[in-house]
């Protein structure tokens, strides 16, 4: 069991032995993990290991098996608004523009509950504006998903997942499906709005480069079942920018959790590999 040195009073997520079985198959096992307010943690980890399953347990789209979530000191099993969540697929409504995308949530609410103010209401209108600013999509507000790029499309998604300004935001590989150039991009993007927004983020990717990149801490899980390998603090600023990738402690701690993934993988490094095919030549 590992679990991260984040003092209590400064937790935001507490993960208490998490643990999630279909049917007789053992996902996760005994998971704990607290994640600090304002903070930013990245999960890696070879597939298979319950990366995206535990995102979804922590947003309440997948029930516990054991253990318990708490937000704030308190447990959470359901979807609530202070757990926003992004996907992979951009999950947008073909048939809403991005303006009523990014409402989608909140005109629900409103419909749910009528007792809503016309303050609301207007402060919901602003602040989708407002988003949409931010993500530089303002101009594309009458737009239908089928019209933007895929760059576009996973903005207008984060857009609408902070539209309740939620506490935590949860992100399954989001930018999984984008090109090398676009990925950067929104690397700086949710950096900045990570900023701004003040949120506590959990990202979830395959990606080693992006996860120290994004990351205050990288989080490595093992899979079969899927549990805590090992927590890497990242030793660069707070203020990220390419050229850091470079750097002798950015490629020191890359190498440090590629061998760690490597090492619980079952996956044989090339040196391995090489050494098995010449043994098998002669």
């Amino acid at each position: 069991m590992v679990a991260s040195p984040i003092t209590a009073s400064r937790t935001k997520i507490s993960l208490q032995a998490v643990g999630k079985q279909f049917g007789h198959i053992s996902v996760l096992e005994d998971i704990c993990l607290e994640v600090g307010e304002n903070e930013f943690v990245t999960v890696v980890g070879a597939s298979g290991c319950g990366k995206s399953t535990l995102l979804r347990i922590i947003a309440g789209l997948e029930t516990l098996s054991g253990g318990a979530i708490l937000l704030n000191g308190k447990p959470v099993s359901d979807p609530g608004p202070e757990r926003g969540m992004v996907f992979q697929d951009y999950s947008l409504y073909p048939w809403l523009t991005v303006i009523e995308n990014v409402r989608f949530c909140r005109q629900l609410k409103a419909h749910q509950d009528p007792g809503n103010s016309l303050k609301e209401v207007h402060a919901a209108i602003g602040r989708s504006y407002a988003l949409l600013e931010l993500m530089g999509l303002l101009d594309r507000k009458d737009a239908y998903p089928n019209q933007l790029s895929g760059g576009m499309r996973q903005r207008v998604a984060i857009a609408r997942a902070l539209m309740s300004r939620p506490e935590v935001l949860l992100m399954d590989e989001p930018f999984g499906a984008l090109d090398a150039q676009t990925r950067e991009v929104m690397h700086d993007l949710i950096l900045h709005l990570f900023k701004k927004e003040r949120s506590t983020i959990l990202f979830v990717t395959h990606d080693v480069e992006e996860a120290i990149y994004l990351g205050h801490r990288v989080v490595v899980l093992a899979p079969f079942p899927g549990r805590i390998d090992s927590i890497h603090s990242v030793p660069l600023p707070a203020e990220r920018n390419a050229d850091m990738k470079l750097t002798p402690e950015f490629l020191e701690i890359k190498k440090t959790i590629l061998q760690r993934i490597r090492a619980t993988s079952g996956v044989y490094t090339d040196q391995d590999v090489l050494q098995r095919l010449s043994e098998t030549t002669h």
